[in-house]
């Protein structure tokens, strides 16, 4: 009895070992598909956020700001210019920031004088994407600008009103002034072509008994010279993508030299 009992407990022992080994299998088993899908879950990529991107600025320079405005229009605009070549105006960076004034004094003796003052300023604004396309930037300093111009101090009858045909966006300003003790005419058109601004302002008083100019024809002309100042900021960058565009032998031109 005693030997059949210590028989059977071998044989219980033994028949426990199969099921305690598949209990543990199927445990590790489970273990490794858990850190299976935990590591192809942590390595799958983030999904990125986009980001919009801004259109690029439309010109990279500006004109020679003296050179604006043809000499056949200085000569029509300021008779007596004390220089035909104008006076640039100081800036750290011409290529983003550039002015040039032309004034005279049109003495006509016992008949009266006539004094003409003509002032121009481009400005241009690179593409940022913290800041926005240059075209927007620009947008935005013309609606600053026009806030300076209204709020001109000693400025009366002050009107503003679109332009169309000078760039893709236009205002003009014309107001009274009166120093010196003489009545002034202004006219001030501020435009937009692509990424730059153009601030042209242009005025005139008579002096010694001599009529005040018309603000009609004070603001025609004004708006003649800005168109010429808006053309010559596509004329300028033009020049300068044909200079990039045509270097003094091409890549063509050495190689059928060099096969010759």
């Amino acid at each position: 009895m005693h030997r059949s009992a210590s028989r059977l407990t071998r044989i219980l022992a033994c028949a426990a070992v199969p099921v305690m080994l598949v209990v543990a299998g199927c445990s590790s088993d489970s273990g490794s598909k858990k850190e299976s899908d935990s590591s192809s879950s942590s390595s799958a990529p983030s999904a990125k956020k986009s980001v919009p991107t801004v259109a690029p600025a439309k010109f990279a320079g500006l004109p020679d700001p003296c050179k604006a405005i043809s000499t056949k229009t200085i000569t029509s605009l300021v008779p007596k210019a004390k220089s035909k070549a104008g006076s640039p105006a100081t800036s750290s960076d011409t290529s983003a920031r550039a002015g040039c004034s032309w004034n005279g004094l049109d003495d006509n003796g016992v008949k009266g004088s006539q004094y003409r003052w003509l002032d121009v300023g481009f400005t241009r604004f690179d593409s940022d994407q913290a800041l926005g396309s240059g075209a927007k930037r620009a947008g935005d300093d013309l609606t600053k600008q026009l806030a300076k111009t209204r709020t001109a101090e000693g400025a009366k009858k002050i009107v503003e009103a679109p332009v169309s045909g000078i760039g893709e966006q236009a205002t003009k300003v014309t107001y009274d002034l009166s120093k010196t003790g003489e009545d002034f005419k202004y006219a001030t058109i501020v435009a937009r072509t692509g990424n730059v601004v153009v601030t042209l302002t242009y005025n005139g008083a008579g002096y010694a008994g001599a009529e005040t100019p018309s603000g009609a024809d004070i603001l025609k002309d004004a708006e003649k010279a800005a168109k010429e100042a808006v053309a010559a900021v596509a004329d300028a960058n033009a020049v300068a993508d044909d200079k990039q565009s045509s270097p003094s032998a091409s890549p063509s031109k050495s190689a059928k030299s060099s096969s010759n």
